[in-house]
């Protein structure tokens, strides 16, 4: 499978990508920051970011989640 799930903006250029694909064997949970390449509109995908095997995706949230419950205790959202 190869499907993205969700797209949002990160700045002006670069936007991050949450979605689902299978590499070498393995279905993974992709986070990861997309950019524009010079001179065109084209998205293209960049290192940065993680790949985890979807069978962590259970400690992701539960990670998430912690660091919401962070945020807010500091009003920082």
């Amino acid at each position: 499978m190869d499907k993205t799930i969700a797209v949002f903006k990160k700045n002006k250029f670069q936007e991050i990508r949450v979605g689902v694909r299978a590499f070498k064997g393995n279905d993974l949970v992709d986070i990861r920051t997309w950019t524009m390449t010079q001179g065109t509109e084209e998205m293209v995908p960049t290192a940065k970011g993680v790949s985890i095997n979807v069978s962590l995706l259970a400690e992701l949230k539960k990670s998430l989640d912690e660091v919401e419950k962070v945020l807010k205790e500091n009003k920082m959202i």
